[in-house]
């Protein structure tokens, strides 16, 4: 069975403002692209995500947008992985008044000792997102800062 995760969190703001720190490239550079985000996250829309602690900038085409419910994303496997993409489904739903829970799956990676090792990597990097647009948006802090470099 092809390798895929999901990971999940309350942040306690409303769901619209949830999608906007998401979708908006200068909140998002802010808090999760540590190079940088180009581009903002609507239907049909390709931008582009730079991470200090990787090398390049990746290409994320967005394939879905419901501000304040769900975000459908496609970006390509690492070169090492093989050909083709993964998707990300971001689903936001607002448990209770200002409290929205965030959920992000990830699928698509091939089922080989690769595609499982770089499943976890991206795991890890899904559960951090998760905690620094909690941070970000509640605290106001960037927990990414200086933490890989």
């Amino acid at each position: 069975m092809p390798p895929e995760f999901t990971v999940s969190g309350i942040v306690s703001r409303p769901a619209p403002q949830v999608h906007e720190a998401i979708a908006d490239p200068a909140q998002l550079s802010r808090y999760f692209t540590t190079g940088g985000a180009q581009g903002r996250l609507e239907a049909g829309a390709t931008v582009i995500w730079a991470f200090g602690e990787f090398p390049g900038a990746f290409p994320v085409t967005v394939v879905e947008a419901a501000p304040g419910q769900r975000l459908v994303l496609r970006w390509g496997l690492p070169p090492e992985v093989g050909a083709g993409e993964t998707t990300v489904t971001f689903e936001l739903k607002e448990v209770a008044p200002g409290r929205t829970q965030v959920q992000i799956t990830e699928r698509g990676w091939p089922d080989t000792p690769a595609g499982r090792q770089a499943s976890y990597g991206n795991c890890m990097g899904w559960s951090q997102f998760l905690s620094a647009l909690k941070a970000h948006l509640e605290y106001g802090i960037n927990l990414r800062e200086g933490m890989y470099a």
